[in-house]
């Protein structure tokens, strides 16, 4: 028997008015998770443990059937290993995206969906305007391009017991209110928005700050001498120098003439440090794994899973992603591989954009050009082929952020005997043989 779970990234959601009141799985035309529904087994899938938020690492960790609070190090770390970034011992690692701040607030979290290539070039600018020498309280920061606004911050003698807020979850909010600070304390230095100055740059009203002492980065603030106050300290000052920085950066001044959203600064967040991780074929006696993504953090965990990371030309983890490439792809691991994770995240960023038009398209995507090209495959193969289907988290569009509530999932081979779940969606599988069970459990479904 081989294993393949594709995951549709965030696909899971609440009832959309627009959408005559049905959620984006039940307005979308999936005659092939259908037929799988009908002919496998249901069930409902709690991948959030409780005490942690419903990010992506924390629900593809728990999909894969990992104690979270065990190996999990932060975002940043697992986006490191699939850049080939080592973490030493006495480094902080932590996911940075690149956003877009307008009047004082988080507008998105993508800077319009940035292009790699424009990212890259200002990550490299804020290296050398900011990385690789001593700063405040003596840190020191290292940015590292990635994939669209999705990049890496490394800070030697970083303290990982600071509180950040991911971007995604806190749209149209004021950043200064959101700005690091240490766990377990109440930060009175850093400022409300009322007490950040707005200045007026190529037509986006952007924070600055208007002193040092904006950013808490003398050595004299007196809490930020401890780890967790001194980093919280230091990235606030990283947050407004690059806001400071991207406001002018030609690349900024380019998309705003072409009416684009400006990356017009970096947003730090998911502290940790290197991960220790036992791999899948150990875990679960499995031959060659194999993990598919256009997204760092599912390529990162397949590195510490001791997975063959696959990469697919013109993967973007948007809806414009290769889907055909990416069901070859799998097809072409399966052969050699025990078992593959395809992941797709198109529908968790139209979740995020709010776009429950989009993400019904993204469903449907991944249904006819990925799910179906696979499932008439192996159905023509030997040795028999196990397919689950699920989203990691929902990601519903009226709040455009990431929830915990259970996920649809159905598990499918041409030798099951079926349950009386007919398609496939929020609703449906709640009826399924399967329950409902916790995140640890979902391996250990599929490979019994």
């Amino acid at each position: 028997m081989k294993y393949i779970i594709i995951l549709g990234d965030g696909m899971a959601d609440e009832p959309v008015e627009r959408l005559s009141g049905l959620t984006p799985l039940q307005a979308a035309e999936t005659p092939y998770m259908d037929m799988l529904a009908a002919r496998g087994r249901s069930g409902m899938l709690d991948t959030i443990p409780e005490g942690f938020s419903p990010g992506s690492e924390i629900a593809n960790l728990s999909v894969l059937g990992y104690d979270v609070a065990e190996v999990y190090e932060g975002r940043g770390s697992l986006e490191a290993a699939s850049m080939g970034i080592k973490i030493d011992d006495g480094e902080t690692a932590m996911r940075c995206n690149l956003i877009t701040v307008e009047d004082g607030r988080i507008l998105n979290h993508s800077a319009g969906h940035i292009s790699s290539e424009e990212a890259a070039e200002l990550m490299r600018y804020l290296q050398s305007e900011l990385g690789g020498i001593p700063g405040p309280h003596g840190l020191k920061a290292s940015f590292h391009p990635g994939v669209s606004y999705r990049h890496l911050l490394k800070i030697v003698g970083g303290d990982k017991r600071v509180v950040c807020h991911p971007p995604h979850d806190h749209l149209d909010e004021p950043f200064a209110d959101l700005l690091p600070k240490p766990d377990g304390q109440a930060d009175r230095n850093v400022k409300p928005a009322s007490e950040i100055t707005d200045t007026k740059e190529s037509g986006d009203k952007i924070a600055t700050p208007q002193s040092p002492q904006d950013c808490n980065h003398t050595r004299e603030s007196g809490p930020a001498d401890t780890g967790p106050s001194r980093t919280a300290a230091y990235l606030r000052y990283l947050i407004l120098e690059s806001q400071r920085l991207l406001a002018r950066h030609p690349v900024n001044l380019r998309r705003i003439a072409e009416g684009k959203k400006p990356a017009n600064s970096i947003w730090p967040w998911s502290p940790g440090y290197r991960p220790r991780m036992e791999t899948l074929p150990a875990r679960y006696g499995l031959g060659r794994c194999a993990v598919i993504s256009a997204v760092d953090l599912i390529k990162g965990i397949g590195v510490y899973a001791g997975a063959e990371v696959i990469e697919v030309e013109g993967a973007t983890g948007l809806h414009d992603t290769n889907y055909e490439g990416k069901a070859a792809a799998a097809l072409e691991a399966l052969r050699d591989s025990d078992f593959v994770f395809l992941h797709i995240e198109a529908s968790d960023e139209a979740g995020h954009e709010g776009d429950a038009e989009l993400k019904v398209k993204t469903i449907e995507y991944l249904d006819r050009r990925v799910l179906k090209t696979i499932v008439d495959e192996v159905s023509t193969w030997d040795e028999s082929v196990r397919i689950a289907v699920l989203p990691d988290h929902p990601t519903p569009c009226a709040i455009r952020t990431h929830t915990a509530k259970p996920v649809p999932f159905l598990i499918w081979d041409r030798d099951m005997l079926p349950d009386a779940v007919t398609r496939y969606d929020e609703e449906a599988a709640r009826e399924g043989s399967y329950g409902l069970i916790k995140g640890g459990e979902f391996m250990k479904t599929l490979l019994s």
